[in-house]
Protein backbone atom coordinates (compact mmCIF):
# COMPACT_ATOMS: atom_id res chain seq x y z
CA UNK A 1 0.00 0.00 0.00
CA UNK A 2 1.17 3.61 -0.45
CA UNK A 3 2.87 5.51 2.33
CA UNK A 4 0.59 6.39 5.25
CA UNK A 5 0.71 9.08 6.36
CA UNK A 6 2.68 10.87 3.65
CA UNK A 7 3.47 14.49 4.26
CA UNK A 8 5.97 17.28 4.67
CA UNK A 9 7.83 18.31 7.80
CA UNK A 10 8.67 22.00 8.18
CA UNK A 11 11.21 23.28 10.68
CA UNK A 12 14.69 24.47 11.51
CA UNK A 13 17.79 22.29 11.76
CA UNK A 14 18.98 21.92 15.37
CA UNK A 15 21.76 19.35 15.03
CA UNK A 16 22.99 16.66 12.67
CA UNK A 17 24.39 13.16 12.87
CA UNK A 18 26.28 12.14 9.74
CA UNK A 19 26.51 8.39 9.23
CA UNK A 20 29.33 6.87 11.25
CA UNK A 21 29.66 3.71 9.18
CA UNK A 22 28.26 1.42 11.89
CA UNK A 23 24.51 1.56 11.22
CA UNK A 24 22.90 -1.52 9.68
CA UNK A 25 21.11 0.68 7.12
CA UNK A 26 23.11 3.89 6.79
CA UNK A 27 21.17 7.13 7.18
CA UNK A 28 22.08 10.75 7.68
CA UNK A 29 20.07 11.85 10.71
CA UNK A 30 18.81 15.41 11.25
CA UNK A 31 17.24 16.90 14.37
CA UNK A 32 14.52 19.37 13.37
CA UNK A 33 12.48 21.68 15.58
CA UNK A 34 9.13 22.98 14.39
CA UNK A 35 6.35 24.62 16.39
CA UNK A 36 8.41 23.99 19.55
CA UNK A 37 8.38 20.25 18.92
CA UNK A 38 11.32 17.97 18.15
CA UNK A 39 11.51 15.75 15.09
CA UNK A 40 14.08 13.58 13.32
CA UNK A 41 14.45 13.07 9.61
CA UNK A 42 16.27 9.94 8.43
CA UNK A 43 17.87 10.35 5.01
CA UNK A 44 18.99 7.14 3.28
CA UNK A 45 22.56 7.29 2.01
CA UNK A 46 22.83 3.62 0.96
CA UNK A 47 20.43 1.10 -0.56
CA UNK A 48 19.68 -2.36 0.82
CA UNK A 49 19.33 -3.54 -2.78
CA UNK A 50 22.22 -3.78 -5.23
CA UNK A 51 23.68 -1.58 -6.49
CA UNK A 52 24.01 0.08 -3.11
CA UNK A 53 24.92 3.55 -4.38
CA UNK A 54 21.98 5.96 -4.25
CA UNK A 55 21.06 8.30 -7.10
CA UNK A 56 21.44 11.91 -6.05
CA UNK A 57 20.48 15.28 -7.51
CA UNK A 58 20.70 18.69 -5.92
CA UNK A 59 19.59 21.81 -7.71
CA UNK A 60 18.86 25.47 -7.17
CA UNK A 61 16.96 25.52 -10.45
CA UNK A 62 14.20 22.98 -10.04
CA UNK A 63 10.64 23.32 -11.33
CA UNK A 64 8.32 23.45 -8.36
CA UNK A 65 5.06 25.30 -7.82
CA UNK A 66 5.21 23.92 -4.28
CA UNK A 67 7.64 26.62 -3.18
CA UNK A 68 4.94 29.26 -3.60
CA UNK A 69 2.77 27.37 -1.08
CA UNK A 70 5.18 25.79 1.41
CA UNK A 71 6.10 29.02 3.26
CA UNK A 72 2.43 29.38 4.21
CA UNK A 73 2.41 26.02 6.03
CA UNK A 74 2.55 25.84 9.80
CA UNK A 75 5.71 24.38 11.28
CA UNK A 76 5.71 20.69 12.11
CA UNK A 77 4.26 17.78 10.11
CA UNK A 78 1.53 18.40 7.53
CA UNK A 79 -0.18 15.31 6.13
CA UNK A 80 -0.77 15.48 2.38
CA UNK A 81 -4.17 14.30 1.17
CA UNK A 82 -6.81 15.20 -1.40
CA UNK A 83 -7.32 18.60 0.22
CA UNK A 84 -3.73 19.81 -0.26
CA UNK A 85 -2.53 17.50 -3.01
CA UNK A 86 -0.90 20.38 -4.87
CA UNK A 87 2.12 20.29 -2.54
CA UNK A 88 2.88 16.58 -3.15
CA UNK A 89 6.03 15.52 -5.01
CA UNK A 90 6.29 13.10 -7.93
CA UNK A 91 9.67 12.69 -9.59
CA UNK A 92 8.17 11.23 -12.78
CA UNK A 93 5.00 13.29 -13.23
CA UNK A 94 5.93 16.57 -11.60
CA UNK A 95 8.82 17.62 -13.84
CA UNK A 96 10.81 18.74 -10.80
CA UNK A 97 14.21 18.05 -12.30
CA UNK A 98 15.97 16.10 -15.04
CA UNK A 99 16.39 12.50 -13.79
CA UNK A 100 19.12 11.83 -16.36
CA UNK A 101 21.37 14.23 -14.46
CA UNK A 102 21.21 12.20 -11.25
CA UNK A 103 24.48 10.59 -10.27
CA UNK A 104 25.12 7.48 -8.19
CA UNK A 105 27.15 8.17 -5.08
CA UNK A 106 28.59 5.75 -2.50
CA UNK A 107 27.54 6.28 1.10
CA UNK A 108 30.92 7.07 2.59
CA UNK A 109 34.39 6.73 1.07
CA UNK A 110 37.74 8.34 1.75
CA UNK A 111 38.48 11.67 0.11
CA UNK A 112 36.84 15.10 0.24
CA UNK A 113 33.30 15.81 -0.96
CA UNK A 114 32.94 12.61 -2.99
CA UNK A 115 30.20 10.64 -1.22
CA UNK A 116 26.54 11.07 -0.31
CA UNK A 117 27.19 11.48 3.40
CA UNK A 118 29.31 14.55 2.63
CA UNK A 119 26.97 15.99 -0.01
CA UNK A 120 23.97 15.85 2.31
CA UNK A 121 26.06 17.18 5.19
CA UNK A 122 27.12 20.20 3.14
CA UNK A 123 23.59 21.46 2.52
CA UNK A 124 22.07 20.49 5.86
CA UNK A 125 24.86 22.26 7.73
CA UNK A 126 24.46 25.32 5.53
CA UNK A 127 20.78 25.31 6.52
CA UNK A 128 21.82 25.11 10.18
CA UNK A 129 24.36 27.93 9.92
CA UNK A 130 22.01 30.26 8.02
CA UNK A 131 18.86 29.41 10.00
CA UNK A 132 17.12 28.30 6.79
CA UNK A 133 13.74 26.57 6.78
CA UNK A 134 13.81 22.92 5.82
CA UNK A 135 10.91 21.02 4.24
CA UNK A 136 11.37 17.23 4.30
CA UNK A 137 8.93 15.01 2.40
CA UNK A 138 8.34 11.41 3.43
CA UNK A 139 6.37 9.07 5.67
CA UNK A 140 5.73 9.83 9.31
CA UNK A 141 7.26 7.45 11.84
CA UNK A 142 4.70 4.84 12.84
CA UNK A 143 5.91 4.49 16.44
CA UNK A 144 6.43 7.79 18.22
CA UNK A 145 5.95 6.75 21.84
CA UNK A 146 9.62 6.11 22.59
CA UNK A 147 12.63 8.35 23.13
CA UNK A 148 14.47 9.15 19.93
CA UNK A 149 17.44 6.78 19.68
CA UNK A 150 19.78 9.31 18.10
CA UNK A 151 18.99 12.69 19.65
CA UNK A 152 17.30 11.64 22.90
CA UNK A 153 14.13 13.74 22.73
CA UNK A 154 10.74 12.28 23.59
CA UNK A 155 8.35 11.46 22.02
CA UNK A 156 10.42 10.27 19.06
CA UNK A 157 8.62 12.00 16.21
CA UNK A 158 9.95 12.18 12.67
CA UNK A 159 9.82 11.01 9.07
CA UNK A 160 11.68 8.64 6.76
CA UNK A 161 11.38 7.40 3.15
CA UNK A 162 12.87 10.70 1.98
CA UNK A 163 13.42 9.42 -1.56
CA UNK A 164 11.46 8.32 -4.63
CA UNK A 165 8.65 6.01 -3.50
CA UNK A 166 7.43 4.31 -6.68
CA UNK A 167 8.71 1.77 -9.17
CA UNK A 168 10.19 -0.18 -6.27
CA UNK A 169 11.87 -3.55 -6.37
CA UNK A 170 9.24 -6.28 -5.66
CA UNK A 171 10.53 -6.53 -2.07
CA UNK A 172 9.27 -2.98 -1.44
CA UNK A 173 6.31 -2.91 -3.84
CA UNK A 174 3.96 -2.33 -0.91
CA UNK A 175 5.31 1.23 -0.59
CA UNK A 176 4.56 2.17 -4.21
CA UNK A 177 2.36 5.14 -4.99
CA UNK A 178 2.23 8.22 -7.18
CA UNK A 179 2.52 11.78 -5.87
CA UNK A 180 4.18 10.58 -2.67
CA UNK A 181 7.88 10.92 -3.40
CA UNK A 182 10.26 12.13 -0.74
CA UNK A 183 12.92 14.81 -0.88
CA UNK A 184 14.29 17.84 0.90
CA UNK A 185 13.64 21.48 -0.02
CA UNK A 186 15.60 24.18 1.80
CA UNK A 187 14.57 27.83 1.81
CA UNK A 188 17.35 30.28 2.58
CA UNK A 189 15.01 33.19 3.28
CA UNK A 190 17.70 35.82 3.75
CA UNK A 191 18.97 35.09 0.22
CA UNK A 192 15.58 34.34 -1.36
CA UNK A 193 17.15 31.05 -2.46
CA UNK A 194 15.81 27.51 -2.68
CA UNK A 195 17.74 24.25 -2.88
CA UNK A 196 16.12 20.92 -3.77
CA UNK A 197 17.68 17.58 -2.84
CA UNK A 198 16.28 14.48 -4.55
CA UNK A 199 17.21 10.83 -3.98
CA UNK A 200 16.30 7.52 -5.64
CA UNK A 201 17.45 3.91 -5.60
CA UNK A 202 19.06 2.39 -8.68
CA UNK A 203 16.76 -0.62 -8.24
CA UNK A 204 13.68 1.56 -8.93
CA UNK A 205 12.03 1.71 -12.35
CA UNK A 206 11.08 5.11 -13.77
CA UNK A 207 8.16 3.64 -15.73
CA UNK A 208 5.19 3.27 -13.40
CA UNK A 209 1.42 2.85 -13.65
CA UNK A 210 -1.25 4.90 -11.89
CA UNK A 211 -0.60 2.93 -8.70
CA UNK A 212 3.13 3.64 -8.78
CA UNK A 213 4.04 0.04 -9.66
CA UNK A 214 6.80 -0.64 -12.18
CA UNK A 215 5.47 -1.53 -15.64
CA UNK A 216 8.92 -2.02 -17.13
CA UNK A 217 12.06 -3.28 -15.38
CA UNK A 218 14.73 -0.78 -14.42
CA UNK A 219 16.99 -2.32 -17.08
CA UNK A 220 14.55 -0.90 -19.68
CA UNK A 221 13.52 2.28 -17.85
CA UNK A 222 16.26 3.78 -15.73
CA UNK A 223 16.75 7.40 -14.68
CA UNK A 224 19.02 7.82 -17.70
CA UNK A 225 16.27 7.40 -20.29
CA UNK A 226 13.19 9.03 -18.80
CA UNK A 227 12.22 12.51 -19.98
CA UNK A 228 11.44 15.38 -17.62
CA UNK A 229 7.76 15.33 -16.68
CA UNK A 230 7.02 12.34 -18.91
CA UNK A 231 4.11 10.17 -17.79
CA UNK A 232 5.02 6.51 -17.88
CA UNK A 233 3.36 4.51 -20.61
Amino acid sequence: MPLRPYGVLKGKVVETRPNNGHDRTPHYEVHIKGDNKDYRIAINIMSKMEPSEILYSVSEDFNSDQITILPKLKEGFTEINQHNHEIALDYIRGGLFDPSKMIALPADISGPNNDLNEKVNQYINEALEKNATLYAYGEKFKHENERDKYFGFSPGRGIHDIHMNQGNHPSFKRDDGIWQDGGVLIHFESENRWVGMFLAFQSQSWCTDDKGHAIRPVSECSHENVKVGELSK
